[in-house]
């Protein structure tokens, strides 16, 4: 019960820090109190994004195929189990100040916008990139909410010309990050929260809201709204929005994930980073 509360209160941290750090663009004509949230992974993008931001990386000698793999597997064993294994959220926690610690932030949104462009861009789901345009049409507010950093997150919002994005939030001391987390990891109940603190400074109605995921860890922020959809859902939540009535959209033609985390690979390189993710997850199973 005490670690159930201590989450809790975690996630409702995570939450409220990443609110706080949405800076919202403006649009004309807004509908003031209705607003539509997606996730990023699998969502409205094909695999993980910080993955193709690693890969990025490593193709400017900024990180090595080791540390490749190494980051790989643990986004695959976060996306698979990290919301009910501490450790596996310490792990995800400490993969992800890697990527920063000691970087400038202005470099690391330099080099975002580079890597969106050149290996992101062409992953973005025409079908759901389809709904947030229409959310916007609406003129509605449109908000991606995901684990990423929030800077990364914020330049995938402004290439889609979405609002802004809630992301996990980096400590930063005179425009170069610490390698600490303010709050934590934008993850599981976090996200609600995130996105329910959002509500309260935006005056939103939720229950005139949208959201979006494809993943049941999401069911908290999809539970939270008054129309939730699966996009791609995993198995769990596409029986959770069944048994709900809840509209299922599926843009994975003739593709059937059997592990949704796993970033889709292209290149050789990344087909073998794909392959020894699996093995040693698999591996990771069999030890446990």
């Amino acid at each position: 019960m005490k670690r159930l509360m201590r989450r809790r209160s975690e996630a409702q941290a995570a939450g409220e820090v990443a609110a706080a750090a949405a800076v919202a663009m403006p649009m004309a004509d807004p509908d003031p109190t209705a607003a539509a949230f997606f996730d990023v992974d699998n969502t409205m993008m094909r695999g993980a994004s910080i993955y193709h931001f690693a890969r990025g990386l490593a193709s400017r000698g900024l990180f090595t195929t080791k540390d490749l793999v190494k980051f790989a597997v643990g986004q695959v064993i976060f996306r698979v189990r990290g919301d009910e294994n501490p450790e596996h959220i310490a792990e995800a926690r400490e993969t992800a100040l890697a990527f920063v610690a000691g970087s400038k932030v202005e470099d690391i949104v330099r080099l975002g916008e580079e890597i969106y462009d050149e290996a992101m861009a062409d992953r973005i789901w025409a079908g759901t990139r389809a709904l947030a345009q229409g959310h916007l049409d609406a003129g509605q507010r449109v908000w991606l909410v995901t684990a990423t950093p929030v800077e990364l997150a914020r330049v995938i919002a402004q290439r889609l010309g979405l609002t802004g994005a809630l992301g996990t939030v980096s400590e930063t001391v005179d425009g170069v990050y610490t390698g600490r987390l303010v709050g934590d990891l934008l993850h599981g109940p976090a996200k609600a929260e995130a996105v329910r603190a959002l509500a309260r400074r935006e005056g939103l109605d939720l229950t005139r809201c949208s959201a979006y995921s494809d993943s049941a860890n999401d069911l908290p922020l999809l539970s939270l709204v008054g129309h939730p959809t699966a996009i791609n859902p995993d198995s769990e939540l596409r029986e959770h929005a069944r048994e709900n009535k809840w509209e299922i959209r599926d843009f994975r033609t003739g593709r059937k994930a059997t592990m949704i985390g796993v970033p889709i690979a292209a290149g050789a390189g990344a087909v073998a980073g794909g392959v020894a993710a699996a093995i040693a997850l698999r591996r990771h199973y069999r030890s446990t």
